[in-house]
């Protein structure tokens, strides 16, 4: 399976050429997460990933980009944050609000999905 077989999907057109067309994908936005008293921290052990911890902490491994925003100081393209690191997990409570502020970033009052796998269209 691609990994890349649930992002949006569109069709690019080169300027002047009516015919020259190429498929790609839309750029995801990523809302800033900011400090809240709700954030628990945590240190990361061995095998910690951020999908583990959001399935862990929010119920929905699909959320992982919300602790790996939050945690700008790591390795910004990796699912595996430095282990022994302090890293902040947003709370549980403020998903639905960063869910909101992710779509309306994206304009994705057509899309169903609650996570940046959008699936194509």
């Amino acid at each position: 399976m691609n990994r890349y077989s649930n992002f949006a999907k569109t069709i690019y057109k080169t300027p002047g050429e009516s015919n020259n067309t190429s498929p790609g994908y839309i750029n995801i936005k990523y809302p800033e997460i900011s400090l809240d008293f709700s954030d628990i921290y945590v240190y990361v052990s061995r095998g910690d990933r951020y999908d583990t911890l959001a399935q862990q902490y929010y119920e929905d491994s699909t959320m992982w980009w919300i602790i790996s925003r939050a945690n700008k100081s790591q390795t910004p393209d990796s699912l595996i944050p430095e282990i022994g690191s302090q890293i902040r997990i947003p709370g549980r409570n403020r998903t639905q609000i960063i869910m909101s502020q992710y779509k309306e970033l994206n304009n994705l009052q057509k899309f169903s999905s609650a996570s940046p796998s959008l699936g194509s269209y």
